[in-house]
């Protein structure tokens, strides 16, 4: 795994926060201190893969959402409380949607669906790509400090490792989807 990640450390990174996001973050910048990783660097690559992954998701919406839903009256029905809680909410989504776990795919979408305009969307998802990756490589560079990880600890517990982060995720996307799904019913 240590050959791994010095041969694609940084692409496999971007890939990994292109797909999923924290559990890629989170493992790359446990191992900053252990010298694997650059903090900049890591930075720049969970940024960028989910850059990348948050504007195709918004482009599908922004070209092809709205039809696609006008051609599947069910389904659009159950899209529209998350879009009138998207415009009802507009700038704290916008600041705060990279931070929901197992949102990643339907905000960009919905995002895009609603008629923000490109440079505007562009300036959000820069500042808040900026911010969420920073802060998660923070946390995880001072997991593996404070647990003094090592590569070794990944390579034996691969399994409790994607459960752990994967349960942790799941758990937290829970409470922000029961929150949010609470609060589009009251209003």
């Amino acid at each position: 795994m240590e050959t791994f990640l010095d041969q694609y450390g940084y692409i496999a990174l971007l890939i990994g926060t292109f797909m999923e996001g924290e559990t890629a973050i989170l493992m790359a910048s446990s191992m900053i201190y252990k010298g694997l990783f650059n903090f900049p660097f890591t930075v720049l690559a969970a940024f960028s893969g989910s850059f990348i992954s948050d504007w195709i998701y918004y482009l599908i919406g922004r070209l092809n959402g709205k039809y696609f839903l006008a051609t599947r009256p069910k389904l659009a029905a159950r899209v529209k409380p998350v879009t009138d809680f998207f415009h009802k909410h507009k700038i704290q989504i916008l600041f705060s949607y990279r931070f929901l776990y197992g949102f990643r795919i339907i905000i960009p979408l919905v995002i895009g669906m609603s008629g923000l305009r490109p440079l505007q969307y562009l300036f959000f998802s820069i500042v808040t790509g900026l911010i969420w990756a920073g802060s998660v490589s923070t946390a995880g560079y001072w997991i593996g400090r404070l647990l003094n990880l090592k590569v070794q600890s990944f390579e034996e517990n691969i399994l409790y490792v994607i459960l752990g982060f994967g349960v942790f995720g799941f758990l937290f996307g829970y409470t922000i989807k029961h929150i949010a799904m609470r609060k589009m019913k009251v209003e």
